[in-house]
């Protein structure tokens, strides 16, 4: 590790992102800004951009906003003050984001968005999303299937500020909403939290003791509604999640979660560093700002191929 990562490492473990402006602005430094590493998710975003930076040449300063849109603030003006080149993040609310990337466009650094889009167009250069939409569909479509098209189910929903978390929902409603026999009989919202699935899930199953089916915004959610159902003695209930994590896909070979939906985190996040590393040499990506990448259904024909939200060949 040479000095000057020796010293921006330094700086982060003290809560001094942002202290040493300039220090790393030489060789090039690229700001990656994500929710909390806390969720593999996140932590594969993170992980991936970073290596894909370093490959490039570039300085790296990871930072995490635990989808607190005040701090994710506090981080862009870190960035701002540390010469940062560009900025790749993963944002903490489709309104309360615009502010932040736009402050970062007047001072000259591009932003590179991914999974979560904002609600203004023309103020990032990119924005690479999952098509939440598609992949909710996919996901959906399982879930009937396991089902049997008929039985009561639940829906796990993500963060309210989250504009993945209506689109996935509304992409499951399209396709379950078509069977009458599918009764909806709980939809309640767990954050994307693990710890709050388990806790709503809970209180869904002692409310809906005949529940046959779960579908959840995320795999983080899923994973806590599969441990409420484990210790109640309910894994004859389907979970059907969306992400694509190690954790779940570790579920689906044991026969345990039945299905999930793969968004590839990790390649997201190497273009959105690679768009970002062009737009700095020519300045264009040669791309629309907006830009969706198919998901795909991971179930127990393909699960074994799944890793670190990328599926093998």
């Amino acid at each position: 590790m040479n000095i000057k990562r020796r010293l921006l490492v330094s700086a982060l473990a003290l809560g001094m992102a942002g202290a040493l402006p300039g220090l790393a602005a030489a060789d090039g430094l690229i700001a990656i800004i994500t929710p909390s590493h806390d969720n593999p998710f996140f932590k594969a975003e993170a992980v991936g951009a970073e290596a894909k930076a370093r490959e490039l040449g570039y300085e790296t300063l990871v930072m995490v906003h635990d989808d607190d849109a005040n701090k994710q603030s506090e981080l862009f003006d870190s960035a701002i003050a540390s010469g940062a080149k560009a900025i790749i993040l993963d944002n903490a609310g489709a309104d309360a984001t615009v502010s932040a990337v736009q402050r970062a466009k007047d001072a000259g650094i591009p932003s590179f968005l991914i999974d979560r889009e904002i609600t203004a167009s023309g103020v990032a250069v990119s924005q690479i999303v999952s098509n939440n939409y598609q992949g909710a569909q996919l996901g959906a479509e399982e879930f009937v299937t396991l089902m049997g098209e008929e039985g009561k189910y639940a829906e796990l929903l993500g963060r309210e500020s989250d504009t993945n978390a209506g689109i996935r929902s509304s992409g499951y409603h399209d396709v379950i909403d078509q069977y009458p026999d599918m009764e909806m009989v709980a939809q309640q919202s767990a954050n994307w939290s693990q710890t709050e699935a388990y806790t709503v899930m809970e209180t869904m199953l002692q409310a809906n003791p005949d529940l046959k089916g779960v579908i959840s915004g995320n795999d983080t959610m899923a994973m806590g509604a599969w441990a409420a159902l484990k210790a109640a003695g309910r894994e004859d209930v389907i979970v059907v999640g969306f992400d694509g994590s190690n954790d779940v896909r570790d579920s689906i070979i044991e026969g345990g979660i039945r299905a999930t939906v793969l968004q590839p985190a990790y390649r997201q996040a190497q273009l959105a560093v690679e768009q970002a590393d062009k737009y700095l040499t020519t300045g264009s990506t040669g791309m629309e700002e907006k830009q969706l990448m198919d998901c795909i259904l991971i179930n127990g024909d393909n699960a074994s191929k799944l890793e670190t939200f990328a599926l093998a060949d």
